[in-house]
């Protein structure tokens, strides 16, 4: 519910504020007072386009203030979803600098015109003369006759079943259209996987194959360095090991008349068993070296194998190799895997289906008794209001496949005279005709859809007398659960309200004021009577109120 609206520096309005009542609101005033420049700067906090043209003074900047009590429309988790700090009591802020730059402010935290857009229809409903775009849209359509079917729980459960379908549908066509891409290459893909799996790669393998090639290209210089060496230290008199255990033994025969003596045999000792290691080492090297021909004619052909498909791929090692093995080796389990996977995904596609039109199904039986109950009730209401001998009919119509919205199409006709057959409304209608035709529909489907706020725009245009009265009478009905503000230039509408406010105009700029009961009085007697207020209008303005 719209609390306060404030509005500083926008068109003709200097500063404004408007506390609102939770029933039915009425603003009049005379024509050019600023009745529209207040919609457009409620547009504004909806999240509207705004135009620095519209500054009262250019050097200062907009304000546009609204706050509004949400308590019961459960708006928690859109809050969470945005980032927003939720609060009972919202404030939305828009604000246009000189600049012509624009910001939105919800709480005090900046949002995007999007965004306050998408709140913004959660908070209020506007409605205005010029509402024949709606009726042109099927998204309205359908948005009417399910409301009146109550059909929320089946859409959500239709929208659920028809993303399914949707995603089913995506992973066939991907998998179809990947298959058939690679069927074409088949050939290839499998001559180069075979050409790269025949070699049975591992990684690393390169570099132990250039290091044994080396190896091999170097066995006679290393074997002799291995030989000089085994030989140096093994030799049985004048090998090292040989010499070494002599001092050992020497420095331990006097180290009871030389102190020192037992410290350096030790470390000779340590050097000693060294060295045995490094003979060990030598000797088993000696043994390891082998200088087979074949052998080194198997690396180098196993070297140059190798080379030759990094030089085919582009690639600079074998582990580049045997990530396009597995590539390929991929793309054949697809052609060899794929077609059973197809069937498997084109099986889901069909249950989906079945599922979703058995909802769809559903949804169409219950929208063709909400198009029959919504076209005798408008044409009733219609009756009400002056329209006797119009023709309202809610047509539903199947759909070649499925939408997001169903399987259905929502169409409304309508004719003025039983002399012409009933054509769609927003090519026949005229702009006071659909306008009522509006009222009628948001009346029948108010207490079903949870439109907090409902904004009539001067609706009632081209209407009088008992028809003006019953409108009024409706409108009035519909503020009994919910929050209306009505634009009105019609007392017996005016007559109605439970809160009264005035535009007009005083030293060039658009002002508000909120009416007491006796101003209220003058007020409507003025509408009916003009600007000489006579005593018969104050007593049927009066007579009006007190209906």
């Amino acid at each position: 519910m719209l609390q306060h609206l404030a509005v500083e520096n926008y068109a003709l309005i200097e500063r404004l504020d408007m506390t609102l009542s939770p029933h039915l609101n009425i603003i009049t005033g005379e024509t050019g007072a600023g009745k529209s420049i207040l919609m457009g700067a409620l547009g504004l906090v909806l999240g509207e386009r705004a135009d620095v043209a519209t500054l009262k003074e250019s050097g200062k900047g907009c304000v546009v203030e609204a706050t509004f009590n949400i308590s019961e429309y459960h708006l928690e988790e859109f809050f969470e979803a945005n980032d927003l700090e939720y609060d009972n009591e919202t404030i939305i802020r828009r604000v246009i600098t000189p600049a012509g730059k624009s910001r939105a402010y919800v709480n005090d935290l900046p949002v995007s015109l999007t965004t306050l857009r998408e709140l913004a229809t959660r908070l209020i409903d506007i409605h205005s003369q010029h509402s024949s775009l709606m009726l042109a849209d099927e998204g309205f359509r359908m948005a009417i006759v399910d409301a009146m079917a109550d059909n929320g729980l089946l859409r959500a459960e239709y929208g659920t079943r028809y993303g399914s379908l949707v995603a089913a549908e995506r992973s066939y066509a991907a998998l179809s259209a990947k298959l058939e891409a690679v069927r074409k290459d088949r050939e290839y893909v499998e001559f180069q996987y075979n050409q790269l799996s025949a070699l049975h790669l591992r990684a690393g393998e390169l570099e132990e194959l250039e290091q044994e090639q080396r190896l091999l290209d170097n066995v006679e210089r290393i074997t002799e360095a291995l030989g000089e060496g085994g030989q140096a230290l093994d030799e049985e008199e004048q090998g090292v090991l040989a010499r070494l255990k002599r001092i050992e033994g020497s420095f331990a025969r006097i180290k009871d008349v030389y102190a020192p003596a037992e410290d350096i045999a030790e470390r000779v000792r340590g050097a000693l068993v060294e060295l045995k290691d490094i003979s060990a080492l030598l000797a088993e090297g000696r043994e390891r070296v082998d200088g087979n021909p074949e052998r080194a004619a198997a690396v180098v052909d196993r070297i140059d194998a190798i080379y030759t498909l990094m030089r085919k791929h582009s690639v600079q090692s074998v582990e580049e190799l045997l990530a396009i093995e597995e590539d390929y080796r991929s793309r054949l389990e697809i052609i060899v895997g794929g077609d059973e996977e197809l069937v498997r995904l084109s099986e889901e596609v069909a249950t989906q289906r079945q599922m979703c039109a058995e909802c769809a199904a559903r949804l169409s039986e219950s929208r063709q008794k909400a198009a029959e109950q919504l076209s005798v009730q408008t044409e009733a209401m219609l009756a009400r209001l002056g329209m006797e001998q119009s023709r309202f009919v809610c047509d539903i119509a199947p759909l070649a496949d499925f939408a997001p919205s169903g399987a259905d199409s929502v169409s409304f006709r309508f004719s003025s005279t039983p002399k012409f057959q009933p054509q769609p409304i927003e090519k026949v209608a005229s702009g006071g005709e659909i306008s009522r035709v509006m009222l009628c529909l948001k009346a029948l489907v108010a207490d079903k859809t949870q439109m907090p706020t409902l904004v009539f725009d001067e609706i009632d245009t081209g209407i009088s007398g008992r028809v003006a009265d019953v409108t009024g009478e409706i409108i009035a009905e519909l503020s009994a659960g919910r929050q209306v503000i009505n634009i009105t230039h019609l007392p017996q509408v005016a007559s109605k309200g439970d809160t009264h406010f005035r535009v007009f105009k005083s030293e060039g700029t658009t002002q508000i004021k909120h009416l007491s009961a006796e101003e209220r009085v003058g007020e409507i007697a003025a509408m009916l009577s003009g600007s000489n207020i006579t005593e018969a209008a104050r007593q049927q303005a009066i007579a009006l109120i007190g209906k």
